[in-house]
């Protein structure tokens, strides 16, 4: 049984981010949604810790993200946040679909 590192640093990155953006723009969806995918990504790699193949609280929780913040990017143009978060969870989501092989 390997812990899942990376996925519990994605998760932790998430809730930062949510907690940063309440700190610096003082916007409480951001803060909301930080925390709450953040908490939905760490059960998803403490669900890969115990089972390797089970990718799909992980999965959804990236894609979400990703298509969100990548919708994000293309309309603002702004890479901090939206880009950053929306490279990652691609990342994220090629992972661990090439974990399943």
């Amino acid at each position: 049984m390997a812990i899942d590192w990376i996925g519990f640093c994605y998760a932790t990155l998430v809730a930062f981010g949510g907690v940063l953006g309440y700190t610096r723009k003082g916007s409480i969806v951001s803060l909301a949604a930080g925390l709450f995918f953040g908490l939905v990504a760490a059960y998803g790699a403490y669900c890969v810790t115990w089972n390797p193949r089970d990718v799909k609280i992980s999965l959804i929780a990236a894609s979400t993200l990703a298509t969100v913040m990548g919708l994000r990017y293309k309309r603002s143009k702004k890479m901090m946040p939206s880009g950053l978060v929306a490279g990652i969870s691609l990342f994220m989501i090629l992972r661990l679909v090439i974990g399943l092989f």
